[in-house]
């Protein structure tokens, strides 16, 4: 076994590590990082017995088929590999500094990424913005028309808008959540507040569709108040587009929803006051650069259902504020997603049966020259339904005809382009075919199976190819990232999947793509939120030297989770986890109480591990740099033994103990006659909160 090291960093705890970090679908065999030796394979997590006590310790393969062995208790250490193919990774080898230099080099990419991202946005976090009033009865009335009961997830990201709004600080905050979770909802509910403020709203999307649909919904949910709500779209007729731009100016509009033509129309906005992006990955890099010029001092909202790489990195360093709603609406069935050659007789079989359900179906066939054959086919193949087809280069009046006619069941199969793939939400749609799949990227495809499953009954994703073997190898990740993240609020994961899958790119203008599959995106993410808080905190220590500077507690006393308590392998690791890398004590007591909820009274040793974790978080707080107990004595070696109380640590060893001494300026010894290793931890958790409330008064 190998001696084990303890050098990491404080993880700052925010929805976005959270949801990425959890070690529960962790499968033997898979790749992981372990800060300190580098990557490694999981093999399993095994109890071993030394002197009478007994540990839980995670089994990690490195090169040369050499075995590290960790302690649950430094689970901290471990991030999770997530680049979606592992195939080809080479293991580190025990011992060899290669991993170090990798690790420098990184680290130092990552501190250049950390001070373009402040710099990036310090501008607009000195600017000053509107501190918005809440009337709480007008605002009352407005929820109480909303047609569904809220998710917690989605309350939980109203009221971090709703706080935002009232600071004179502008906002910018992502909200991140799966197609169909109910974004729309929290973005009007910011519009509300707005227009109650006398200030103008513009919401901005990708397509003609969407903002259609977004005009429709805005138009329904507000129709009980009084406030105008208009729309800016190549939809529009010239005359209309004129009259809307000119109520802008005179302030008769509150709410104006529109596509890109909303950057490039001479519109003099009186009192703009709300900007709610949707589907920031549509837009180009220069419409978007465009963006943050014309809207600097205003709240931004932007929706997304896959960030952008650019968008992940700003939510994961905590430059931009991001919420995350996973939570599904009440009784939504996942959509059954299938990977098919082309086969007549298939798409046939698909379509009659969605029909015979009283059901319809996108069939997406994104060539414009050949949609008119692609439909003229499925006549051919199902005489019995009606075909339309619907696409971009179609006129603004047949395009509207078509759509209209599909929303009122007119037509049972439309062949489209990726028209479709935002802004179209029609319950009755619960199939989609998708002709040469391979050619969309991830986001795309995860967009387009969003279209259906959006009301109770059951729906099915077509993604056809015309021969499997002869596809791209990046194509079959996508197919096989897709499948197999298939559940509800998978669009976050899709997205760092994609990632992976095309590399991270260019984050400002910066190659990183090399570091990332280095040391894998969740390492890259942990070290990109520590290096931002280091620099916000004008820190004088060294990213390196903060990383090195974690207290090392060895107690000899088992704790751990025992089989009998969770039996799934899998939720212990990830509660292993959880406990192991919190830093916050009140924190820990929502875990303590988590378990019990989820599992019944705690044993024991579940005790001894939750108070092994308070003496990391106190001997972090306190200055030291490792503790090392047994049943006759204790080490405790400080950083500074100047920066606590002498006096106030000797009145406690003279009262408590009845032999000690300092083996250095900065090592203490103790030697006790505690026999009860329970008792023994207790009392050095005791020792040590004694010290840092002292500290503390």
């Amino acid at each position: 076994m190998l001696h084990y090291n303890n050098n990491f960093f404080e993880v700052k705890k925010n929805n976005f590590n959270t949801y990425f970090n959890n070690l529960s679908e962790l499968k033997k065999d898979q790749i992981v990082v372990h800060f300190t030796h580098g990557i490694g394979r999981y093999k399993g997590l095994k109890v071993i017995e030394i002197t009478g006590v007994k540990n839980e310790y995670l089994i990690l393969e490195y090169a040369n088929k050499a075995k590290l062995y960790v302690p649950v208790t430094y689970l901290y250490l471990i991030s999770r590999y997530t680049n979606f193919s592992q195939k080809n990774i080479s293991l580190n080898k025990l011992g060899s500094d290669s991993w170090n230099k990798v690790k420098k080099k990184a680290i130092k990419k990552i501190n250049d990424v950390a001070t373009m991202l402040l710099d990036t946005y310090s501008s607009r976090i000195a600017k000053k913005g509107f501190a918005f009033h809440l009337d709480k009865n007008k605002y009352n009335l407005f929820c109480k028309d909303c047609p569904f009961e809220i998710t917690s997830d989605q309350s939980n990201a109203i009221n971090s808008v709703l706080c935002d709004m009232k600071k004179s600080v502008p906002m910018d905050r992502i909200i991140c959540g799966d197609v169909g979770f109910g974004k729309t909802e929290v973005a009007m509910r910011a519009a509300f507040l707005a227009v109650s403020n006398n200030k103008q709203v513009v919401v901005l999307v990708p397509t003609t569709l969407l903002a259609q649909q977004h005009y429709n919904s805005f138009k329904k949910r507000f129709s009980n108040f009084s406030y105008k709500i208009e729309i800016l779209s190549r939809l529009c007729s010239n005359k209309k587009q004129s009259v809307s731009i000119k109520s802008v100016h005179d302030s008769t509009v509150n709410i104006l929803i529109g596509t890109h033509l909303l950057l490039f129309k001479k519109i003099r906005w009186n009192n703009l006051g709300l900007l709610i992006i949707d589907e920031e990955h549509r837009f180009g890099v220069q419409q978007k650069e465009y963006i943050k010029s014309m809207f600097l001092n205003i709240d931004i909202i932007t929706l997304t259902a896959t960030p952008i790489p650019r968008t992940l990195n700003m939510g994961m360093s905590g430059i931009r504020d991001m919420s995350i709603i996973s939570t599904p609406p009440e009784k939504r069935l996942t959509v059954k997603t299938f990977i098919r050659e082309y086969n007549d007789s298939l798409i046939k079989r698909v379509i009659i049966k969605e029909i015979l359900r009283g059901g319809q179906v996108f069939y997406l066939c994104n060539e414009v020259k050949k949609i008119k054959n692609t439909a003229k086919k499925i006549c051919t193949l199902v005489p019995e339904v009606k075909i339309d087809i619907g696409h971009g280069q179609m006129s603004t009046h047949e395009l509207k005809k078509v759509m209209l006619n599909f929303t009122q069941n007119k037509i049972n199969v439309l062949v489209c382009t990726a028209i479709i793939e935002t802004g179209i939400d029609i319950p009755n749609v619960n199939t989609i075919i998708v002709e040469k799949a391979d050619r969309f990227g991830l986001a795309q495809l995860h967009q387009l199976r969003g279209r259906v499953g959006r009301s109770y009954h059951q729906a099915y994703a077509w993604l056809l190819v015309s021969n499997y073997e002869k596809i791209t190898p990046e194509a079959k990740k996508r197919f096989e990232a897709i499948i197999s993240l298939k559940d509800f609020g998978s669009g976050l994961t899709l997205s760092m999947q994609d990632l992976e899958i095309r590399g991270i790119g260019e984050i400002l203008g910066i190659e990183q793509s090399g570091h990332v599959n280095n040391i894998g995106i969740t390492l890259y993410t942990e070290l990109l939120n520590q290096a931002v808080i280091n620099i916000k905190n004008n820190n004088i220590l060294s990213l390196e030297e903060i990383l090195n500077n974690q207290p090392e507690i060895e107690l000899s006393v088992t704790a751990l989770i025992p089989e009998s308590y969770i039996n799934s392998m899998n939720i212990r690791l990830d509660y292993y986890k959880k406990i192991s890398s919190v830093q916050d004590l009140k924190e820990l007591v929502d875990l303590k109480y988590e378990l019990i909820y989820q599992f019944g009274s705690i044993p024991q040793e579940i005790h001894n591990l939750i108070t092994v974790s308070k003496i990391r978080i106190l001997s972090k707080k306190i200055g030291i740099n490792y503790i090392k107990s047994n049943k006759l004595n204790s080490i405790i070696d400080f950083c500074q033994i100047n920066s606590i109380n002498i006096e106030y640590l000797l009145v406690i060893l003279k009262k408590e103990l009845i032999e000690w001494k300092f083996n250095t300026v900065n090592q203490l010894k103790l030697k006790h006659k505690i026999i009860n290793c329970n008792s023994r931890i207790t009392w050095i958790l005791n020792f040590l909160e004694k010290i840092n409330h002292q500290n503390n008064s």
